[in-house]
């Protein structure tokens, strides 16, 4: 058992990861990604802290955060929220305020990207030094379970009109499973104007931008088991008009 927690000592190297966790009506699945998190983090051996922002949420999903610091810690599980929803961006750079770790992951709270692909995202940047490690579905074993048809062909079809108007360097610009150091992560979102879903597609088009060094591992993306889905007409409708404002303006 000693020799284990000294390979665990020697992988962490000092690093500490951060985990941005946004979210909005999540009560149902935050117990269950938190549990996933500090069981392969723990497995794995690396430093970590998860920082949960919550917009406001009136499903009582702060009152379920507070029950998750009581059970792992505080020092383990942060609760940064806010009085209402504020965008995505705002949430990270709120997050990234209180967030005592060298590296930052974002990723969604409902399940859709499992923890088990974390130390992959870990050794990959690693390996390549990589300014940020972006978790790909349209790449290797990447893909995506539990969508029907329509979705699958607006991801897709979102996906490769981004790679022709904008060509970033990237094979997943709308996925929002990401490993960042913690300062290209700052200086990013200082840049970034959009909001909703063209904010992770601006994330990376300002990176290539930037000249960061981007990496990428293949990701199984999960429909959410509980709760909706927040994609609507609306978002698709800002989705384009951003694109366009990107294409026009990079």
């Amino acid at each position: 058992m000693a020799s284990q927690k000294g390979t665990h000592q020697t992988r962490g190297n000092g690093d500490k990861y951060s985990v941005l966790l946004p979210t909005y009506n999540e009560r149902e699945n935050l117990p269950l990604i938190v549990w996933l998190l500090v069981k392969y983090f723990g497995e794995s051996g690396y430093n970590y802290e998860i920082i949960v922002i919550d917009d406001g949420s009136p499903d009582g999903t702060l009152e379920m955060a507070e029950q998750l610091q009581k059970i792992y810690g505080e020092d383990k599980i942060l609760l940064r929220p806010r009085a209402k929803k504020l965008g995505l961006g705002t949430a990270y750079i709120h997050g990234i305020k209180h967030a005592t770790g060298n590296y930052v992951f974002i990723m969604d709270a409902d399940l859709s990207h499992h923890p088990k692909f974390i130390p992959e995202f870990i050794e990959k940047q690693r390996e390549g030094g990589y300014d940020l490690v972006s978790g790909t579905r349209y790449r290797g074993d990447g893909g995506v379970y539990g969508w029907d048809l329509r979705r699958k062909l607006i991801s897709r079809g979102a996906n490769y009109v981004t790679q022709v108007l904008l060509r970033p360097g990237a094979s997943d610009l709308t996925g929002s499973f990401r490993l960042y150091k913690k300062e290209v992560l700052e200086s990013l979102v200082e840049r970034c104007v959009s909001k909703g879903y063209v904010f992770q597609m601006e994330m990376i088009v300002r990176a290539r931008q930037g000249n960061y060094t981007i990496g990428e591992v293949p990701i199984s993306f999960v429909d959410r088991v509980y709760g909706e889905s927040k994609l609507g007409g609306n978002e698709i409708v800002s989705f384009l008009k951003g694109l366009l404002t990107l294409f026009a303006t990079t």
